[in-house]
């Protein structure tokens, strides 16, 4: 259904330095860059694009919103670590199995605030 997702960032090398570590810690690439400086990372038939706005303003995390990428729980936590390692901030509950759910989930925000999960299903 999906065919990408994409967020702002307004400090385009935070983000690197961010999704560059947190990528390679699952798995994935680092960024290319195209021609208008917007950030492509390309993975398991994905596309996660960072840019600065388009219309000028300020980049801000989606209120309510969270993106999701699936891995493992060693990779999660490995993911997690590295994004707090490159200016990430934790929020939510620490990394691990949720009680009452069949999920392990571990939630990080980025440099410029958009909140990420990534999650595996353990039941």
């Amino acid at each position: 259904m999906f065919s990408h997702v994409m967020v702002g960032a307004d400090d385009i090398a935070a983000a690197r330095t961010f999704y560059d570590a947190t990528f390679k810690a699952f798995g994935g690439p680092e960024a290319i860059t195209d021609p208008k400086g917007r950030l492509i990372y390309q993975h398991n038939g994905g596309l996660f694009i960072v840019t600065k706005p388009i219309n000028g303003d300020p980049a801000c995390g989606a209120n309510g919103g969270t993106i999701g990428f699936r891995m493992n729980p060693e990779q999660a936590d490995a993911w997690h670590a590295a994004g707090l390692s490159a200016g990430g901030t934790a929020c939510e509950d620490p990394p691990g199995p949720r009680e009452g759910s069949p999920y392990y989930l571990a939630y990080l925000r980025d440099p410029s605030g958009n909140k990420l999960c990534a999650l595996d299903i353990i039941a």
